[in-house]
């Protein structure tokens, strides 16, 4: 077994990828000092919303309003979401650190995603990476459904590789791979990656794990062990895939953090920070998130005993 990693990078995704599936109306100023404490809290790279058009996800509607206002600090990139050269035309005009474009592995879930075959999306990528990289801009990709479709079923690894291949030639500096339903299972993940490591610049691959069936942090343990040292993560175990029943809940940043800390392995974030801005979030919602350690706080709060 590979040596556990020193450092661990953990992209903050809640404000777009939590958020997005959100059905009650967020204020912009809520959005705002949720992504000033998440910088507080010591994350290196935080995705602060996404520029398509308020039809697809109304409740990110204010991008361009939250760009401008969060308080910057020059060691965080700052990310959004864009699906075409539209959207990344108003993420530059927000001076985004980083843009990340998107596709899924599947075509049927492309065709729901996107609108579009996936070999129709790939020169409206290409267009977006071209002019990202005109204005020194850091792209990222994600390919989602990586390890299932909620309309195929099981996705060929092969073509997975192949696709990922092809976005990385592209001129994309990181891809993530989506497990967007949250069907992967350890021996899954272990054998995709043992297949991509042959084929893929494994430093520049992410994992993207929702916890739909309860083994986000099982999946994460089997990455670190092929070298994958960048996961995406969303605080408290916000979102979902708007496109994807079923798809509820990414891998709760609170959680993999706690768990890396505890396994010796740093990622940067200090934990009591990040506690504040997820009973931040917490309140605005007026929910409970399904964290782990969110339930922990829950519980400590109402005076139970753990």
């Amino acid at each position: 077994m590979q040596a556990w990693p020193e450092f661990v990078t953990v992209k903050e995704v809640g404000p777009r990828d939590g958020l997005q599936n959100e059905s009650s109306h967020i204020p912009t100023n809520v959005k705002i000092e949720w992504i000033n404490l998440l910088s507080e809290a010591g994350f290196s790279s935080i995705e602060i919303s996404s520029f398509v058009h308020p039809k697809w996800i109304p409740q990110l509607k204010d991008a361009k309003e939250v760009a401008a206002a969060i308080r910057r600090n020059d060691l965080i990139t700052y990310a959004a979401l864009v699906p075409n050269k539209k959207g990344l035309e108003a993420a530059i005009e927000t001076n985004v650190d980083e843009v990340a474009v998107f596709m899924s592995a599947s075509e049927s879930h492309n065709q729901n995603n996107i609108n579009k075959s996936i070999e129709q999306t790939y020169p409206v990528l290409r267009e977006v990476v071209e002019e990202a990289k005109h204005h020194q801009k850091r792209v990222r990709g994600y390919l989602s459904t990586v390890f299932g479709c909620p309309y195929e079923g099981d996705v060929p690894v092969q073509q997975v590789i192949d696709l990922a291949a092809r976005l990385l030639d592209m001129g994309i500096d990181e891809i993530s791979f989506g497990d967007t339903i949250g069907v992967a299972n350890p021996k899954q993940v272990d054998d995709m990656l043992t297949n991509i490591k042959h084929e893929l610049d494994m430093e520049r691959v992410a994992m993207h794990f929702h916890n739909t069936h309860g083994m986000a942090l099982a999946n994460v343990l089997v990455s670190l062990e092929h070298g994958i040292t960048t996961f995406d993560s969303s605080l408290g175990g916000l979102g979902g895939c708007p496109y994807a029943k079923g798809a509820s809940g990414n891998l709760a940043t609170d959680d993999l953090v706690h768990m890396l800390h505890q396994m010796g392995i740093e990622t940067g974030v200090q934990e009591e920070k990040m506690r504040e801005a997820a009973s931040y979030i917490q309140q605005a919602l007026g929910k409970p998130l399904p964290s782990h350690q969110m339930q922990v706080i829950n519980r400590m709060k109402q005076g139970e005993s753990l």
